[in-house]
C-alpha cells in the first residue's frame, strides 16, 4: 500500500514527508528540460494507470509502481511525474490521500531516483544488452525495496500500534519487487535493442 490514505499517519510524519517531497520537486523542476517533458508525461501516465490495479496480498494490497524504470528514464524528474499522478489519483478516485500526498510522493520517488542515480552511469558505460537488463532488474527490485522500507517506516514512526502492520506490509512487497525487476529488465533490454538513444547517455 504505497498510497497511504488520509487520517492514518501522524502530523510530524506528514509534515516531514511534505518537506522532503517539496525538495524533490524543486530538484525535478531544475532538472526538467523541453526534451524530458514528453517522456515525463508518458511515465506519469504509465504509473497512473498501472498503480490503479491493486492486488490483495495478506492484510495489504500491492500494485505496479514502475519506480526503477522511472528512475532510470527520468532521473530526478521522477518526483514531478509521481506527484502529478498521485494528485490525479487522489482527486479523481480517492486513491491515496491529499494530506499524504507529500509522504506518498517521497516514499515512491526517492527510492526510484536513488536507483536511477546508481543505474544510469552503469547503463551508459555498458554495451551488452544482457548486462543492461541485469542492472535494470537490480534497479527495479531495489526501488521497490526502498519504497517498502519507507512506507513501513512511515507507519512505524506514526505510532507503536502500527509496528506489527509495518513489518507485515514490508513482506508483501517481495513479490512486487520480483515482478518490477522483471518488467524493468525487459523494458530496458527492449529499448537497448530497438531505441538505445532513449536510454541515459
Amino acid at each position: 500500500m504505497a498510497h497511504i490514505p488520509d487520517g492514518v499517519l501522524s502530523a510530524p510524519v506528514l509534515i516531514g514527508g511534505a518537506v522532503l517531497a517539496a525538495g524533490g520537486i524543486v530538484w525535478a523542476l531544475r532538472s526538467l528540460d523541453d526534451a524530458a517533458i514528453p517522456k515525463a508525461g508518458i511515465m506519469a501516465a504509465v504509473f497512473f494507470a498501472g498503480s490503479l490495479l491493486a492486488v490483495p496480498i495478506g492484510p495489504s494490497t500491492v500494485h505496479l509502481i514502475f519506480a526503477g524504470l522511472m528512475g532510470i528514464l527520468l532521473g530526478p524528474v521522477t518526483f514531478a511525474a509521481v506527484l502529478v499522478a498521485l494528485l490525479l489519483q487522489a482527486s479523481m478516485f480517492g486513491f491515496g490521500g491529499i494530506t499524504t500526498l507529500g509522504i506518498n510522493t517521497f516514499n515512491i520517488a526517492a527510492p526510484a531516483v536513488l536507483a536511477g542515480l546508481i543505474a544510469r552511469p552503469i547503463l551508459a558505460r555498458t554495451i551488452s544488452t544482457t548486462m543492461r537488463s541485469v542492472v535494470a532488474a537490480c534497479a527495479g527490485g531495489g526501488a521497490i525495496a526502498g519504497t517498502a522500507l519507507l512506507v513501513s517506516l512511515s507507519f512505524a514512526l506514526s505510532g507503536s500500534e502500527y509496528t506489527p502492520i509495518a513489518s507485515v506490509m514490508a513482506v508483501t512487497y517481495i513479490p512486487l519487487g520480483i515482478v518490477e525487476a522483471a518488467i524493468t529488465a525487459a523494458t530496458i533490454g527492449f529499448l537497448s535493442r530497438v531505441q538505445p538513444s532513449a536510454l541515459p547517455a
